[in-house]
Parts: C-alpha cells; sequence; structure tokens
C-alpha cells in the first residue's frame, strides 16, 4: 500500500549541526538528488534513513516511495484516509501526505531523493542496532487498525522494557508506546554492550538527556537529542 521505505523526514533548522550530530554517532551520507529546493541531507546507519530538511514541515513524517502514487490516492481515500497533502501531476514531483489517528505524518512520494548508500545494515552505528521507529498514543488498538491496511503487521503488545505495541514489515519496523512513557516519536536502538557503547560515547564528549523513560535503568540505557530535538533511545537488550 505504501511502497518501499524510504526515510524519517526531519525538519531542521540547522542541517549541517545536525549532520554533523549524527555523523559523530557513526552515520555517514548519502547522495542527495536535486528533488527539493531547500537544504536537504540523507544520514544512514545502513538500516535506518533520516532525512534531514531544513524547511518548515510535519516532523517527523515516515516517508516511502511508490512509483506511480498519482495512480493509487483513490486507494487510500477508500480506507477513509484524508490526504493533507496530494501534488500529483505531469510536470511535478508527485507526492501525497496524511496523518495517523494521533498526528503522526506519513508521506509517499513517486521516486527516491537519495542514492542507495555503500554501508551494509550490518555495519552498526555508534549506537548499536536499529529497532524501531516508536510513537506515542493513547489507544493501541486504533493505532494498530489504521496502520496494519497499509502493510504493517502487529505483534504482542509487551512491557519490556515499557509497556508498546511493535509493528513489523519488510523494511521498517514501528511500534507505538504511552505518551507517559515519552510524549514524542523516537529511535530506538539496542545492544547486549549498551552500557559499553553509552560509556564511550560519553568519553566522546557526547551529551545525554536526563528524560530517560521512567522504569529505565540509568546505568544500562540512555537518552540522546539531536540538534533537532529527535530522541534517540538507547537500550540494553538481552541479546
Amino acid at each position: 500500500m505504501l511502497g518501499r521505505f524510504h526515510e524519517i523526514s526531519i525538519d531542521t533548522a540547522d542541517i549541517l549541526a545536525s549532520v554533523e550530530f549524527y555523523e559523530r554517532l557513526g552515520f555517514i551520507q548519502a547522495a542527495t538528488t536535486d528533488t527539493w529546493p531547500h537544504p536537504y541531507g540523507v544520514l544512514t546507519d545502513g538500516r535506518l534513513f533520516l532525512g534531514l530538511h531544513q524547511r518548515r514541515s510535519p516532523s517527523p513524517a515516515v516517508t516511502f516511495v511508490r512509483a506511480g502514487i498519482a495512480e493509487h490516492v483513490a486507494d487510500f481515500e477508500s480506507l477513509g484516509i484524508r490526504l493533507t497533502v496530494c501534488r500529483t501531476g505531469a510536470d511535478i514531483f508527485n507526492e501525497i501526505g496524511f496523518r495517523d489517528p494521533f498526528g503522526q505524518s506519513i508521506a509517499v512520494l513517486e521516486a527516491r531523493t537519495y542514492s542507495p548508500a555503500s554501508r551494509q545494515s550490518s555495519e552498526l552505528s555508534q549506537c548499536g542496532y536499529f529497532d524501531e521507529l516508536s510513537m506515542p498514543t493513547t489507544d493501541f488498538e486504533t493505532a494498530k487498525a489504521f496502520w496494519e491496511p497499509l502493510g504493517f503487521v502487529a505483534t504482542d503488545e509487551s512491557d519490556v522494557p515499557y509497556v508498546h505495541l511493535p509493528l513489523t514489515s519488510d523494511y521498517l519496523n514501528i511500534a507505538f508506546h504511552r505518551p507517559r512513557t515519552l510524549d514524542r516519536p523516537m529511535l530506538v536502538f539496542s545492544d547486549p554492550d549498551m552500557p559499553a557503547r553509552i560509556a564511550r560515547l560519553r568519553e566522546s564528549g557526547v551529551e545525554f538527556s536526563d528524560e530517560l523513560p521512567r522504569g529505565l535503568n540509568t546505568s544500562e540505557n540512555g537518552l540522546l537529542e539531536s540538534p533537532e530535538g529527535t530522541p534517540l533511545l538507547l537500550l540494553r537488550s538481552e541479546t
């Protein structure tokens, strides 16, 4: 329905500061096209792709690519989805956008806006393995009912390390957590040796937030915040 995962699109007021932050964490840049008129960069760890946009736009947006998207607008409308963006035509770059019931932005583009990166998905950044984009919601069942017709499959709700509902897909995993856990979408990474990763990051001068979700052990887990305000949750995993 959505096509293939393209990027998590993030609005940043200072693209250079954001690029330097993610590069410090071990992400690399992918070569971008001239699709967008504003400053734009893509950072990746081989699995996660972050599109940094120096413009005012809904952020973060979960962005996909589906060729011929203009021909499939009716498919989305048949699901009761109201488009907030619908730019289609023969002489323009086609894109649509909409929101889930809790305000999370979703975009579908007609084509890629960056070239494939040489980085392999097995080459982890200093944050560890990228697990999912986790978004706050007050109603897991409503979130599940919205996202499953779009191609995601919900697994069992879990209370470890906090209450959340994971959903999987071929190219991107997402999850939903309670707003009291964190009231913003967050990028979640994991590693059995996360305490050592956190220690190395601290030694290199990376500052951690004190907004760690309650119940998490501060000696084993950490929360980073990028210059544009994106939370990165680093979790110690069992395997």
